[in-house]
């Protein structure tokens, strides 16, 4: 046994940086290790902005930890040449630092590979369902004890993140995941603070991305008008109709245009859904800003019986 194999601390990292190394996506292919350490196995999911890979922590495992598995993020291909694409990626890493709930995944670190000139973000790898993939495998909804176990601590986790002055900005099925007996809400990329606390994270024009998922983005949002809490209500309350009927509420209509309206005024209550519920919910899929007067947590409390609507 060498002297650097029998130290205690010592760390063989992977050198996988040749010399004059190329740009890190010239080929079209991410690093197979990032940052000497994070060993990149297979692409998980691609988004507009982002591609998450599950990877293996050679520094856990070289420790004897028998699950060295993350989730890692990186910008994808198309974004990651752009100024903003690593400003970016830490502002949600920033955000989701703030947000301490048991239904909001957590990051553990932000990093940049300097000699691949790659930004990155480790995160808990989750196993499970995205309620989109939820929604293939139950296209006529869900019953609603199932709907309830899942719309509950989704709502209770979109109510503390707006209560941290902080805002979603995409929500919609597929950044939601059933973790084993959990609901986790994902995906800050497109996320704003509010708070001063959050003032010096980099204040980018989002708009000009266009990176907004139609179908769940607010009518307003749309228009140019900026990100609100009402537009992660209208977003959610998507979510939960589609989960409650298996149809989504404007069959995936975005409302820009001034008929599009109607289509709010046809809406139906899903036959899963309890009275309370779903005079709460019609108010959250209002099509005016100004008519959506409810909150994820008024949401909330209706789904779990706690509140009364008058209207």
């Amino acid at each position: 046994m060498n002297e650097q194999s029998a130290h205690p601390t010592y760390f063989s990292f992977v050198d996988a940086t040749p010399a004059l190394a190329p740009s890190p996506r010239s080929s079209g292919e991410p690093p197979k290790v990032l940052a000497g350490r994070y060993r990149l196995e297979r692409l998980l999911g691609a988004g507009g902005m982002g591609v998450v890979y599950r990877a293996r922590d050679l520094l856990h495992e070289q420790y004897g930890d028998p699950e060295p598995y993350i989730a890692l993020k990186m910008p994808a291909e198309q974004f990651n040449e752009s100024p903003d694409a690593s400003a970016l990626l830490y502002g949600e890493f920033a955000l989701a630092r703030q947000l301490r709930h048991p239904n909001i995944l957590h990051p553990y670190t932000f990093e940049v590979d300097a000699a691949h000139r790659q930004a990155f973000i480790t995160m808990e790898l989750m196993h499970g369902l995205t309620l989109d993939k939820l929604l293939c495998e139950r296209p006529g909804g869900l019953p609603w004890h199932d709907l309830k176990a899942i719309a509950v601590p989704l709502l209770d986790a979109l109510a503390h993140v707006h209560d941290r002055g902080i805002l979603h900005g995409d929500m919609k099925p597929s950044n939601v995941m059933l973790h084993g007996e959990h609901v986790r809400l994902f995906d800050f990329g497109l996320g704003l603070a509010e708070k001063e606390s959050c003032k010096h994270l980099p204040r980018l024009n989002r708009n000009r991305l266009n990176a907004w998922t139609p179908g769940y983005a607010a009518p307003e949002l749309l228009k140019g008008a900026p990100l609100s809490v009402a537009v992660d209500v209208y977003g959610v309350a998507c979510v939960l109709y589609e989960l409650a009927s298996g149809k989504h509420p404007f069959h995936c209509v975005p409302l820009i245009q001034p008929g599009d309206a109607r289509l709010e005024r046809q809406l139906t209550a899903p036959r899963n859904l309890p009275r309370r519920c779903w005079r709460a919910l019609r108010t959250a899929l209002a099509h005016e800003p100004s008519q959506r007067n409810i909150g994820a947590a008024q949401l909330r409390d209706a789904f779990t019986g706690g509140a009364c609507w008058w209207w």
